[in-house]
This record gives structure tokens, C-alpha cells and sequence, in this order.
């Protein structure tokens, strides 16, 4: 982990209150390092596409000045169709590779009916749209005391 702030909010906002910048060029760093390490190298994003990193810099710019494929988690939880489709379109309009869609299965006690429908849903839009794109479940993991 390159970069830590203190305070648990988007990296603009952290990096503001901690008074200092994000080191991107450290972050380029430890991901060369890693890929020369590890076939596959993943960079986790915090919040979705949308986030700020800086006043000046979204997630997805960063992403697309990279062209870093992309892995989008979702869920079942109610208005989730709505975000992923909206994150969706936002990856094909910056011209950015979406690799997989990682559909996680924790929330799917909420309501069954939803959950079940959106996977639905979103695997035909991909199948349509995003024909090349993969499907992960992500499943519930059980926790033992």
C-alpha cells in the first residue's frame, strides 16, 4: 500500500486534511515492481470510477491514462443495476477495457428476489454490450468464531 491517509474519506478529501499529495508516481512504482514480481498485478480503487483522487483527477481518468483493464464489483442490493449500468457506460464512453464484472454475494439475504434478478439482468447486458467481459461470483464467506 504506496499511499495512507488518516482520515477515512475519498483520496481528495484524505490527502487534504493529511496536508500532503498523492504520490502517484510512487503508486506507478510499487505496480512496476509488482508486474515484474507477478503475473497479474491488481490496483484496488476506492469508492468507484467517479472518485476523486485529487480536485483535478477522477478515478476513471487515472484509469484510462493507464489503460488498466477493469474488474467492477457490484452487488444485489437494491439500485445496484442502476450504478453498475451507469459505471458500464462510463467505461465504454472513456474507451477503457472492462475485463471482468465481480458480482459479490453478501448482501444477497436482503432480498433474494433482487439479487437474483440483477445478476440476471446484468449478464445479459453484458452478453449484448460487453460480450468479452467476464462473469466472477464473489461468494459469501462463512465467518466462524
Amino acid at each position: 500500500m504506496p499511499e495512507i491517509f488518516s482520515y477515512p474519506a475519498s483520496p481528495h478529501l484524505a490527502s487534504e486534511l493529511d496536508r500532503r499529495s498523492i504520490d502517484f508516481e510512487k503508486i506507478q512504482q510499487a505496480a512496476t515492481i509488482l508486474a515484474e514480481r507477478y503475473d497479474r498485478v491488481l490496483l484496488e480503487g476506492a469508492g468507484g470510477l467517479m472518485v476523486p483522487l485529487t480536485r483535478d483527477m477522477l478515478t476513471i481518468n487515472y484509469i484510462a491514462a493507464h489503460h488498466y483493464p477493469v474488474i467492477l464489483v457490484t452487488s444485489g442490493r437494491l439500485g445496484s443495476i442502476n450504478h453498475t449500468l451507469l459505471s458500464l457506460e462510463l467505461l465504454k464512453q472513456r474507451e477503457v477495457t472492462l475485463y471482468a464484472v465481480a458480482f459479490n454475494h453478501a448482501d444477497d439475504h436482503q432480498d433474494q428476489t433482487i439479487a437474483m434478478d440483477t445478476i440476471q439482468y446484468l449478464k445479459e447486458y453484458l452478453t449484448r454490450y460487453f460480450p468479452t467481459a467476464v462473469w466472477l461470483d464473489i461468494p459469501k464467506l462463512a465467518c466462524h468464531a
